[in-house]
C-alpha cells in the first residue's frame, strides 16, 4: 500500500453510523494502536491486554453507554483493511457480522493489530503516524477536547507538529476526509457571542480587554463533526471552561423550558460544587431574540450522543 492509499483506507473507516449518531469505537481504537506502536509496542496486543484502557476511553470519550461494547472496533476494524486479527480458527475465521463476545475474545487470546502494509509503512515514516491521528482527531473530536483525547491515548500533539510540515502533509485534498472538505462559516463565532450579548449563558462570564472578548467561545450543539450547521441556533456563547465540559458531556441543555442539566459522572469537592454544580436546575442565560435560541433538534443530539446519563436529580 502507499502512502495516499493508506490514509485514504483510514478515511473511509466508517464510524458515523445511522446517520448522525456518534460511534468513536473504532477512531479510539486507532489512536491507542498508533500510540502503542509509536512508544515501541508490541505490534499485536490481545484484547484483554487493552479492554479495560479500551473501555475507559469509551467511556470518557464516547456517548453514554459505549464502553458495554468495547470489543466490537477490536473485531470490526479489520474490515475496514487496515487491522489483523490472530488467534484460534474457530473465531478468527467467522464471517465478519458474526461478533465474537467479550468472553470469547478473552478465552481465545484473539490478538490484534494494524495489518503488516500498514504497521510497515508507519515504522518507516513518523510523519504518516501523525497525519493519521491528526485526521481521526479532526473528523471525530471538538477542538475543545482535542488534546483531551491526545494525552489519553499518550499521543504527544506537540512533537506531532514538527512531523506536520506542508511537504508531508499526505494526500491532496480530493481525498481529506469530508469533515476537512466542509467550509466552515468564519463569521459563526461572532454571530453566537453577538446574540448571547458577550456573555457565557451559563455562568455569565463577560471578560474583555478593551473590545476582545477574553476566554469566551461559540459552541456547537451538534457538532459540526456530526453535520452540525454553523448557524446560531446550533450555537451557545460559553465560557472555556463550560465549552469543553459541554463537548465532555458533563452538562446538557433541555429543550423547551432550555434548562441546564449537570450529569451524575461530573464530581468534585465541595468548592467545585458550590462554583459549577450550583448552575444545575438553572435556565440557561438566553440570547437577544427567539430566533436565536438553541433548535430543539440539536439539543436532544447532544443529549443523545454527548451527554452522559444518568442527569442529576
Amino acid at each position: 500500500m502507499t502512502r495516499d492509499e493508506i490514509l485514504a483506507a483510514f478515511d473511509r473507516i466508517r464510524v458515523w453510523q445511522q446517520g448522525d449518531r456518534r460511534a468513536v469505537h473504532k477512531p479510539l481504537l486507532v489512536l491507542l494502536a498508533l500510540g502503542r506502536l509509536l512508544r515501541g509496542e508490541s505490534p499485536l496486543v490481545e484484547f484483554a491486554g487493552i479492554e479495560n484502557k479500551l473501555g475507559k476511553l469509551l467511556e470518557e470519550f464516547g456517548p453514554s453507554g459505549s464502553e458495554r461494547t468495547r470489543h466490537n472496533p477490536f473485531w470490526h476494524l479489520r474490515t475496514d483493511g487496515v487491522w489483523q486479527l490472530s488467534g484460534p480458527a474457530e473465531t478468527t475465521s467467522r464471517p465478519p457480522g458474526a461478533t465474537p463476545t467479550i468472553t470469547e475474545l478473552r478465552r481465545g487470546h484473539v490478538e490484534g493489530g494494524f495489518a503488516e502494509p500498514v504497521r510497515l509503512a508507519l515504522a518507516h515514516d513518523a510523519a504518516l503516524a501523525a497525519e493519521i491521528a491528526r485526521r481521526i482527531l479532526n473528523a471525530h473530536f471538538p477542538e475543545s477536547i482535542r488534546r483531551d483525547v491526545a494525552d489519553a491515548v499518550g499521543l504527544d500533539l506537540d512533537a506531532f507538529a514538527s512531523e506536520l510540515a506542508p511537504t508531508n502533509a499526505g494526500a491532496d485534498s480530493a481525498a481529506a476526509p469530508e469533515q476537512e472538505q466542509r467550509r466552515r462559516d468564519p463569521t459563526f463565532r461572532e454571530k453566537v457571542l453577538l446574540a448571547y450579548e458577550y456573555r457565557c449563558c451559563v455562568c455569565g462570564h463577560d471578560l474583555r480587554m478593551g473590545g476582545h472578548a477574553i476566554g469566551l467561545e461559540a459552541a456547537h450543539i451538534k457538532w459540526f463533526q456530526a453535520r452540525g450547521p454553523d448557524v446560531v441556533q446550533n450555537g451557545l456563547a460559553l465560557c472555556s471552561l463550560h465549552h469543553k465540559i459541554f463537548d465532555l458531556g458533563a452538562f446538557t441543555v433541555l429543550s423547551g423550558n432550555h434548562q441546564i442539566v449537570f450529569s451524575r459522572h461530573l464530581m468534585g469537592g465541595e468548592d467545585t460544587k458550590a462554583k459549577l454544580l450550583a448552575h444545575h436546575g438553572a435556565g440557561l442565560i438566553g440570547p437577544q431574540g427567539g430566533d436565536c435560541l438553541p433548535d430543539p433538534e440539536y439539543l436532544a443530539w447532544h443529549r443523545a450522543e454527548v451527554f452522559k446519563e444518568p442527569a442529576r436529580g
